[in-house]
């Protein structure tokens, strides 16, 4: 884990490790999360990154929207 933490320092090995918790890997084998720990943290970083852009997509459709009522 010291690895893991060297890395990506504590806070974000703490939120990899909650987030590798909540993921379906049958187990949660502590072993994966070791050996893998860099691809769940571009997985989470990319899943964020989505999420904002769909986001300010659904804000922006929105205000388009409301906007053509006028």
């Amino acid at each position: 884990m010291q690895d893991v933490v060297d890395s990506v320092g504590f806070d974000r090995a703490r939120d990899l490790l909650v987030y590798y918790f909540k993921t379906s890997k049958s187990g949660h084998p502590l072993s994966f999360f070791f050996y893998n720990f860099d691809k769940i943290d571009y997985l989470k970083s990319e899943r964020e990154k989505d999420e904002r852009h769909r986001r300010l997509l659904l804000q922006a459709t929105k205000e388009l929207v409301e906007g053509g009522n006028e």
